[in-house]
């Protein structure tokens, strides 16, 4: 087990289907550790070893398969007395660096979350008379060996098979990626204990108790090393479709949707000044358009990013992407609360820190305080 000088130490299991601890040998050969968990796009992770050659001139890392593609990975972190889960992936690529002297030649293992494991194989199918959520459930049912706990959002629109018929042309998470897309939801896993994973499929999750604060030029109770704003206010978008009438035929208008998030973050979101027309919507039923037009106004960037670098030490927490996290000492109109888009987790022998990208739709907090 990796163990930075502060006492922060790594959680390393590992094997073909089933992981378990990882060897000593294994866990002392590693120099660095880099998980990223990200929103919106595959988890992944890196694992920096120092390899030295034995005498018959090959590297034992190499030769045992413990790090063979397709094998499991569950990385964490222990801070405290429990374990923190942070990836629970498959190693998909490798990359070796020889070295001329002992000890300088390095193996770096990279891999992503175990959702990459519905991006192999192609599949044609259809789902006549299901709603989405239905169609998400039947085949997340088909990967329970990688200890996936479907939390799917049901979806009422279910069209009848006379008049739209669901059709799967790609891989199950290329298509389980396009149904949460048309609904304004997303898809990710993330890591419960060792060895299970939640499977959400829904509506980004801008609600619950926010996480410690990230406090900047704060004196004794600061916690960020670096921190920095942007504000695009070409970012937002509006949207506007029709859809038509299928008794009268007349094209109807479906009405402008506000420029808010749900639940707001902010006093002053940032308006559209673009607005986008969607062509789709016409020969669609009235319901079927207006969730069109939701999922892409939801899919829209966000017009404020936050990003910078934890102290890992004094924050004394793990930062969980996808939840909500507060601001405070960057002045009123970018303190308050932010939903976690990204974070990076950089374990190596002298420290932990963790690089963060927050995000929300405009500036002035809604509470006075933001709560440490």
């Amino acid at each position: 087990m990796l163990t930075s000088q502060l006492g922060i130490r790594l959680l390393l299991w590992v094997g073909k289907t089933v992981p378990r601890p990882a060897p000593p040998e294994l866990l002392r050969a590693i120099s660095r550790v880099e998980v990223t968990n990200n929103a919106d796009k595959d988890d992944g992770f890196q694992i920096m070893f120092s390899l030295t050659k034995q005498k018959t001139g090959e590297y034992d890392l190499l030769q045992d398969g413990t790090l063979d593609p397709d094998s499991r990975v569950i990385i964490g972190v222990i801070m405290g007395a429990a374990p923190e889960p942070l990836m629970d992936g498959i190693i998909y690529h490798h990359q070796l660096v020889p070295g001329d002297q002992p000890g300088r030649s390095t193996l770096t293992v990279m891999g992503r979350d175990v959702r990459v494991m519905l991006n192999l194989t192609e599949v044609n199918g259809r789902f006549p008379n299901q709603a989405d959520s239905v169609i998400v459930q039947r085949i997340l049912a088909n990967y329970a060996q990688y200890g996936l706990v479907p939390n799917v959002t049901t979806t009422t629109d279910t069209p009848s098979q006379n008049e739209l018929v669901p059709w799967q042309h790609e891989t199950d998470l290329a298509f389980i990626n396009r149904l949460a897309e048309r609904n304004g939801f997303v898809f990710y896993t993330e890591p419960l204990t060792i060895g299970t994973n939640t499977a959400y499929w829904g509506p980004r999750d801008r609600t619950g108790q926010p996480q410690p604060a990230l406090s900047y030029s704060l004196g004794a109770a600061s916690n960020v090393r670096q921190i920095h704003f942007r504000n695009d206010a070409l970012a937002p978008v509006a949207v506007e479709g029709k859809f038509t009438d299928p008794i009268t035929k007349q094209s109807i208008s479906i009405p402008s949707l506000p420029d808010l998030r749900f639940p707001p973050l902010v006093v002053q979101p940032v308006s559209s000044r673009r607005t986008l027309l969607m062509r789709r919507t016409a020969n669609r039923s009235a319901s079927r358009a207006a969730v069109d037009l939701l999922a892409r106004k939801a899919n829209a960037p966000d017009a404020v990013i936050c990003t910078g670098t934890l102290d890992s030490v004094r924050y004394g927490f793990v930062l969980r992407a996808r939840r909500l996290v507060g601001v405070r000492g960057a002045g009123r109109a970018y303190d308050g609360t932010y939903y976690v888009q990204e974070v990076k987790h950089m374990l190596t022998l002298t420290g932990y820190t963790q690089e963060f990208s927050l995000q929300r739709e405009g500036t002035g907090s809604l509470l006075p305080v933001v709560s440490p």
